[in-house]
């Protein structure tokens, strides 16, 4: 005879060999998947069957002159998603890939933009990753980069821009959800290109990495309660942060800062931390991803699985692998982008260095300040060598020694 908790015990583990074994096949058919992707697919005249076409905003944003490429999940029956895109001017491409892992939902999202306002080109890339539920990890895909296209200054303070459209982006979801028990909420890391300026906004666990030269360079910090800014910023705002398994909010959250979370909101808040960085020749790509990766993949291991690759769906593709064979037990969503750096100094050859036209001006300076005698070349005669004029380096000092 079984005990009730025995029972109970084996229905529990049996329950966890199920989901383990669903992942392992998930697995099993995304790594076959990896070899049917063509590199030729990356044309530069074609976009991926999971990036919408181009389309014309009708909204108020398209008054301004905004055209945009929106990306779209397209999972399929193994839990994953993946496509790519590179840029009309060939400037950059990106890549991304999500795939469910042994979760038995899917609470990652992700948004993938390209647009121009008022001429400039723009690009947005966004990874959502939800708690507690989707829908808010979804409202931030379908709405967030939207509202921040039609803040009115989005061109000429971005910074500010972001900050705004990211708050009051999570007062519009809190407002849509009231009438609902939900709580569920969604971290936010994104990255927007304006020309060659890259502005960086994160909320939650979610991280942006870039590759410098070869070297990671972290470009968000985790809202951790136990960061020790974040602590004092959460029990000067009356709550308190506790140990849970991992550090907490109230004992609940393992983030200090989300969309949504509406029991939380007066210590978990949605203003991002934004960093920016201006582009030059020596930054290679950029790594974005939820916590599922981030979790079992360092910084420098992300951004070198990353840089083996050429083009940047493989290189998501790759990422998502390593984080599952490594044991991740999350969804693990993921964008790669790549930067194609062509300056003037690479487009256009640059006049050579006139080393020697410089020379002869100065030889030719000296000629006119010392004494005629001294200005001519001494030319040697030794037979045993090759005759060659040669040109004495400091005649006046030899004159004197000769005097």
């Amino acid at each position: 005879m079984v005990c009730s908790s025995q029972l109970k015990t084996v229905i529990l583990q049996a329950g966890n060999i199920q989901k383990v074994t669903q992942g392992l096949v998930q697995f099993a058919n995304f790594k076959r998947s990896l070899g049917t992707i063509s590199v030729a697919s990356y044309s530069s005249d074609r976009i991926f069957p999971s990036i919408k076409g181009m389309m014309v905003d009708t909204s108020a944003a398209a008054s301004r002159g905004l055209t945009t490429n929106s990306s779209s999940e397209n999972d399929d029956d193994c839990g994953y998603a993946s496509g790519g895109w590179k840029s009309e001017d060939g400037k950059l491409s990106c890549g991304y890939s999500s795939f469910r892992g042994k979760r038995a939902s899917m609470e990652d999202f992700y948004d993938v933009k390209t647009c121009k306002i008022n001429g400039q080109a723009v690009c947005l890339f966004g990874i959502f990753d939800g708690h507690g539920g989707s829908r808010a990890a979804e409202y931030l895909k379908d709405n967030l980069f939207k509202n921040l296209m039609k803040h009115p200054d989005f061109l000429t303070k971005t910074r500010l821009a972001i900050s705004e459209t990211y708050q009051q982006t999570d007062s519009d979801f809190l407002e849509s959800g009231k009438e609902t028990f939900r709580d569920d909420g969604s971290t936010a890391s994104t990255a927007v290109l304006v020309g060659n300026s890259l502005y960086v906004a994160n909320v939650g666990d979610s991280r942006t990495v870039l590759s410098k030269a070869g070297k990671a360079i972290p470009l968000s910090e985790d809202h951790k309660p136990n960061r020790s800014d974040e602590r004092k910023r959460i029990e000067n705002a009356g709550g308190v942060v506790m140990w849970a398994g991992t550090w907490r909010v109230g004992g609940v959250l393992a983030m200090s800062r989300a969309f949504g979370n509406r029991m939380l909101k007066q210590f978990v808040v949605a203003e991002p931390e934004i960093q920016e960085q201006e582009l030059d020749e020596e930054f290679e790509l950029l790594v974005l991803a939820s916590d599922g990766l981030w979790d079992v993949v360092p910084n420098e291991d992300a951004v070198s699985l990353a840089l083996l690759e050429d083009e940047p769906e493989l290189a998501a593709r790759k990422l998502i692998e390593t984080a599952f064979s490594r044991g991740s037990a999350d969804n693990i969503t993921c964008i790669v982008v790549r930067f194609y750096h062509k300056l003037a100094s690479k487009l256009q050859p640059q006049p050579q260095p006139q080393i020697q036209s410089e020379t002869e001006m100065e030889l030719q300076d000296q000629a006119q300040t010392e004494p005629e005698t001294n200005s001519k070349p001494q030319i040697t005669t030794d037979p045993e060598t090759t005759i060659k004029p040669q040109i004495t380096e400091e005649p006046e000092t030899k004159t004197k020694s000769e005097t």
